[in-house]
């Protein structure tokens, strides 16, 4: 019994794992084409682990730099240096990426980041945000913006998860989730070597239909 509990957590481990690498492999393939926006999610992921270090000792100051380094450098590189026509190497169109995109398409992240960029303005009209902080506090604005942006990050990553629950199921959701707390990670590991193939003028990644991204980094020095 003990022994046939084991192989069944282990199949689904094994399972979970797989359905990682396809969500990281079909990220980078299908929305990493440029070197510009390869190194702005290199300084992105620099920047976050920077905030997951402050998270435990100054989760404002965690907020502050994951969003005005970490998801400003990311987002600007999805939305200005990302190619958005006709995908050959994957053929695939813009429109059919945006569709199948697990987790925050182009329509959603601008949601998104116009939620991020109204909270300030919304703290600037009223400074204890319809009565959450104490009137007395007015005067810690970024204080307070830190911790407005947190509860949006955090908000952000659970309302997509259990959006993915009901598209999809259990598990692509906590997939998802998993992928994105450890991009910053995967993505140094994957991206490390972009800015050196930008000072040598090379602007767009030399991506393969390989079925791993070790295959596709490999590629570029074959």
């Amino acid at each position: 019994m003990a022994i046939s509990m084991l192989f069944t957590h282990g199949a689904r481990m094994q399972k979970f794992l797989e359905e990682l690498r396809t969500q990281r492999w079909d990220d980078h393939r299908y929305y990493h084409h440029s070197y510009i926006n390869q190194s702005l999610h290199l300084l992105s992921a620099t920047s976050f682990l920077c905030a997951y270090a402050l998270i435990f000792t100054n989760p404002v100051a965690a907020a502050l730099v994951g969003w005005l380094v970490s998801m400003v450098s990311r987002q600007a590189g999805h939305f200005f240096f990302e190619p958005k026509g006709y995908d050959v190497v994957n053929q695939a169109t813009h429109e059919y990426k945006e569709e199948v995109k697990v987790g925050y398409n182009l329509r959603r992240k601008v949601v998104l980041m116009a939620i991020w960029a109204l909270a300030p303005a919304i703290l600037w009209v009223d400074p204890t945000l319809f009565g959450v902080f104490p009137a007395d506090s007015a005067g810690d604005f970024v204080q307070h913006t830190g911790q407005l942006w947190l509860a949006i990050g955090v908000g952000g990553l659970l309302f997509r998860t259990v959006h993915l629950f009901f598209l999809k199921d259990v598990q692509t959701g906590l997939v998802w989730l998993t992928k994105i707390l450890t991009d910053p990670f995967h993505d140094i590991k994957l991206y490390y070597r972009s800015p050196l193939y930008l000072l040598r003028g090379e602007l767009i990644a030399p991506l393969t239909v390989a079925s791993g991204h070790e295959a596709s980094l490999s590629a570029h020095d074959a």
